[in-house]
C-alpha cells in the first residue's frame, strides 16, 4: 500500500507541473504572443496573439484573400516600436504607400528576394539573427524538416516566424505553433483555427474580416 500510495503522489505532482497541459484543465498555458490585432481572433488564441518564438502558418485558398491583412497590425505596431521586419520571397512587389497607409514604418521593412531553394534558408538566418521582431515568408512548396528548421530558428531568435502556404497543405502534418486558414464564404473572408498549442481545434469561423 505504500507503494501505491507514493506512486499516486509522484504522479500527482507530475500531473500538477504547469508544463503539463490536460484536455479538461481549465487554465490555459502560458504563452507569450504578439496581439494579431483582431480582437475577435485574439480572444481564442493562447496568450492573445500570434505566438513569439513560434511559427505561424497562414494557409489560404487563393491569392487576394486578405491574407496579408490578417498580419498588418502585428507587423505595423512591430515597426512602430523599432523593430525590423522581414519580407522574405513574396509573390508581389509589396506596395509601400498601402503599407504606410497600414501604420508599417518602412524603415523597418525590409524585403529579400531569393527563390524557391534559397527562401527557407533566408528565412533561417533571419529568424536565427535575433534582431527581427517578424520574418514573413512566402515558401509554398517547404517541406516538414524545413519547417522544423524554422520552428527551432524562431526560438533561438526569439521571433515571429509567418509561413504563407496553400490551403492545399491543410490535411498535412506540421510543426507550427499556429496554423490558421483563411477562406472566402458568402463573400466574406473567414479565418479558422486549424491548429494551435494549449487550444482544441474548431472548424467554425472565429474572424469575419470584410464583406
Amino acid at each position: 500500500m505504500n507503494a501505491i500510495a507514493s506512486a499516486t503522489s509522484n504522479l500527482a505532482q507530475v500531473l500538477d507541473h504547469p508544463g503539463i497541459w490536460r484536455r479538461s484543465a481549465d487554465r490555459q498555458p502560458r504563452v507569450r504572443a504578439l496581439s494579431t490585432g483582431w480582437a475577435s481572433l485574439d480572444g481564442r488564441l493562447p496568450g492573445g496573439g500570434w505566438p513569439q518564438g513560434a511559427v505561424s502558418e497562414i494557409l489560404f485558398e487563393h491569392d487576394g484573400l486578405g491574407e496579408l491583412d490578417l498580419v498588418m497590425p502585428a507587423l505595423a505596431a512591430l515597426t512602430q516600436e523599432h523593430r525590423r521586419v522581414i519580407f522574405v520571397a513574396p509573390p508581389y512587389q509589396p506596395y509601400a504607400p498601402a503599407l504606410a497607409a497600414a501604420g508599417v514604418d518602412l524603415r523597418f521593412l525590409h524585403e529579400i528576394h531569393a527563390g524557391s531553394t534559397e527562401a527557407a534558408w533566408s528565412m533561417e538566418q533571419c529568424l536565427r539573427s535575433g534582431c527581427c521582431g517578424a520574418v514573413v515568408g512566402w515558401l509554398p512548396d517547404i517541406d516538414y524538416r524545413s519547417l522544423r528548421r524554422l520552428q527551432l530558428a524562431a526560438e533561438s531568435g526569439d521571433a515571429c516566424a509567418m509561413v504563407f502556404r496553400s490551403a492545399g497543405h491543410a490535411a498535412e502534418n506540421s510543426p507550427a505553433a499556429l496554423r490558421l486558414k483563411v477562406s472566402n464564404s458568402d463573400e466574406a473572408t473567414y479565418v479558422d483555427v486549424l491548429k494551435s498549442r494549449g487550444l482544441l481545434t474548431t472548424t467554425a469561423p472565429l474572424l469575419r474580416m470584410r464583406a
